[in-house]
């Protein structure tokens, strides 16, 4: 899945250690989708990822996502994992001009379509 918009806060670093010893690191923003209705969806970044995409307050992206939800004492709890992210630079851009498409003509009888 793919989700796009704004960097509108990004929240402090948090880690620890695992019940088997390892350390673990985890960091949240807040995106802000664009359209008629702007969503604010809270995004995790885990690991190395953090340091890897380096998202700054204020920048536009595009993230490739993960949602996973899991159970704990008879709740759910979601979260929305980035595991790729495409800048999409500071300011909104000019659409790029559509790709030139070849097309098929023929005179021939044979080639026309019945309806």
């Amino acid at each position: 899945m793919e989700l796009s918009g704004k960097v509108i806060q990004k929240l402090p670093e948090v880690g620890g250690n695992s019940k088997s010893g390892n350390a673990w690191r985890k960091q949240e923003f807040i995106l802000e989708t664009g359209g008629q209705y702007p969503k604010k969806v809270c995004v995790s970044l885990w690991g190395d990822k953090i340091d890897q995409f380096s998202i700054n307050q204020g920048e536009n992206v595009t993230l490739s996502i993960d949602v996973e939800s899991r159970e704990y004492n008879g709740r759910w709890y979601t979260e929305v994992k980035a595991f790729k992210v495409d800048r999409n630079g500071g300011s909104s851009a000019a659409p790029s001009a559509m790709p030139e498409m070849d097309t098929f003509h023929s005179e021939g009888e044979e080639d026309k379509l019945p309806f």
